[in-house]
């Protein structure tokens, strides 16, 4: 990744964290794009006291001004845009499909879908003009199987791989890879909030995986960062299960 240009949205925290760190140790120039401009600023300073050379940017990926303006300040600062991990997502407590509120369903299917729609949008604005990039966009085991009481959340996640197969097969022949991948059960401080509010169980989770434990962020950031680099130059449109195997059962 030396000399290579990476956004991370979400990238504060969690996976989206991970994977900045570990563009960063590779050697890429990194843009943190999180909607907690604090944290982000706090996760880049201490990078580039490290030698990393980091921006954060405050951004909702829901909204197309944030997200133009957004990328057009990656490309101010560093000329281009190599590779782009579109993390960002939300949760909402599990609830019955006749419980969900509109406003529940539009904030779900706003951040988690539109958000990288929006993304790939404005990214692949900028990959035309280069002909060359690589996007990976986070999905979930979500996007690969049914999960009660999560409808608008297994919705968006399906639609993610959608998306990414169809905008792969357009831009494959220009010199941009468009991939995914679906992250299991993560410990993460969103999975952490669920366990904590009663939401989701610990225990139910791990039994759910042939691994028999959670996944570390660095685990999908891992794989992520690998779709992004030059040992995959031959992976199209492709869906990447970290699950611990929770999906081949």
């Amino acid at each position: 990744m030396k000399d290579k240009v990476a956004l991370v949205t979400g990238g504060s925290k969690g996976m989206g964290e991970a994977a900045v760190r570990i563009f960063a140790e590779k050697g890429a120039s990194v843009a943190i794009l999180d909607v907690d401009m604090e944290a982000a600023e706090k996760l880049s300073i201490e990078l580039n006291e490290n030698g990393a050379n980091t921006i954060a940017i405050q951004c909702d990926v829901s909204s197309e001004a944030e997200v133009e303006k957004a990328i057009a300040k990656v490309v101010e600062t560093y000329g281009k845009l190599d590779a782009a991990f579109n993390n960002a997502g939300i949760q909402i407590p599990a609830q019955d499909i006749t419980e969900t509120s509109e406003e529940d369903y539009d904030k779900i299917l706003n951040v988690n879908l539109k958000g990288v729609w929006l993304c790939m949008k404005h990214e692949l604005i900028q990959m035309k003009k280069q002909q060359s990039g690589a996007i990976v966009n986070n999905s979930s085991l979500a996007g690969k199987v049914g999960v009660p009481g999560r409808t608008p959340y297994v919705a968006a996640k399906h639609a993610i791989l959608g998306i990414t197969k169809s905008a792969a097969a357009d831009y494959a022949s220009k010199g941009i890879r468009i991939n995914a991948v679906c992250p299991g059960t993560i410990e993460t401080p969103m999975v952490n909030d669920m366990v904590n509010s009663g939401d989701l169980k610990r225990e139910d989770s791990i039994n759910a995986a042939p691994i028999n434990r959670l996944g570390k962020a660095s685990e999908v950031a891992d794989a992520a960062v690998w779709l992004c680099g030059e040992e995959s130059t031959y992976v199209i449109g492709q869906s990447i299960a970290v699950d611990g195997g929770y999906t081949i059962l």
